[in-house]
């Protein structure tokens, strides 16, 4: 009898994200499927082992990892598609994002990535709208974030978009933003509220803003050269159980959420939420972006008309 084949999923969150439980989900119908012939590891968080949250990007790539997520903007400087993704205010809701990423605009991002780097994409998990949290002051307007210093995800465009919103923003991984954070040397960050509560960011933060200034994924990729020499049989459950696993994964992210809200309120927080106005206001103030980049983008601007 051949050795079985070994399947390594990874992350960089506690086992009890929806993130993580959605890999379960992935290894546990493998496992009933395909019993005695496979043999799945977890690795539920890197950073746990030394790693930064944008390691398993290689861990992943040179097949240290078969499969692993991470939100698309680690990507950008290698995938200059994956930008787009991180326009202000490119989607107005959950079905819009969706629809975009599971359709016509997705497919072409999961072409740019495969063409560039040693992938498989075979969906996109949900890391949803963000949200600024901040140890200064309450944030209502463009200038309530005025000098504040603001970690961001490693993009050109969410960095481009904090400048225009008049605050001072700093590209740097998770590792070393929750460090920064919880040391007093950073005064903002802009997450999830699910993320700002799973890496405790609440604790040092106050104050707490519903924007809805960007809605990220994180594609949920496989090492290529693993993925291609596996069997048809198996390559084509991994694709119908990760798509499984994308729409479990996003319904949790909605309870997610909710629970997150009650955890921060619970720690003594302030949250507000952008009324209408206030939130045309910021949407407006970052409209040069567009102009700058329309002519690079157009035709993925074109695969997201409804």
């Amino acid at each position: 009898m051949s050795d079985p084949i070994q399947i390594r999923m990874g992350g960089y969150g506690p086992a009890t994200t929806g993130f993580s439980r959605a890999l379960q989900r992935i290894g546990d119908r493998l496992t009933a499927q395909f019993g005695d012939r496979l043999d799945i590891k977890y690795v539920w968080n890197i950073m746990e082992l030394g790693f930064k949250a944008e390691d398993i990007l290689w861990l992943v790539e040179h097949g240290m990892l078969t499969l692993g997520y991470q939100s698309s903007s680690y990507l950008t400087d290698r995938v200059p598609e994956l930008s787009f993704v991180d326009l202000p205010f490119l989607f107005a809701d959950n079905d819009k994002a969706r629809g975009a990423m599971d359709g016509a605009l997705g497919r072409r991002l999961v072409q740019a990535v495969e063409s560039k780097a040693n992938f498989r994409i075979l969906g996109w998990y949900e890391n949803g709208f963000r949200h600024i949290s901040n140890r200064v002051r309450t944030i209502r307007t463009q200038a309530d974030l005025k000098d504040m210093t603001i970690r961001v995800l490693p993009s050109q465009i969410q960095k481009r978009t904090f400048e225009l919103l008049g605050a001072k923003p700093m590209i740097m991984d998770l590792t070393d933003a929750i460090r920064m954070i919880k040391a007093g040397e950073i005064d903002a960050q802009e997450n999830p509220l699910t993320n700002t509560v799973t890496y405790g960011v609440h604790k040092f933060h106050r104050f707490h803003t519903i924007s809805n200034h960007f809605y990220i994924s994180r594609p949920i990729f496989l090492h290529r050269p693993t993925f291609d020499g596996w069997p048809d049989d198996l390559k084509a459950a991994m694709q119908r159980l990760v798509n499984e696993a994308v729409a479990f994964q996003r319904g949790l992210h909605e309870q997610e959420e909710k629970d997150a809200e009650q955890a921060i309120r619970a720690q003594g927080c302030e949250i507000v939420t952008l009324d209408a106005e206030q939130h045309k206001a910021f949407a407006a103030a970052v409209q040069p972006i567009y102009q700058e980049t329309r002519s690079r983008y157009g035709e993925l601007f074109e695969l997201i008309k409804v």
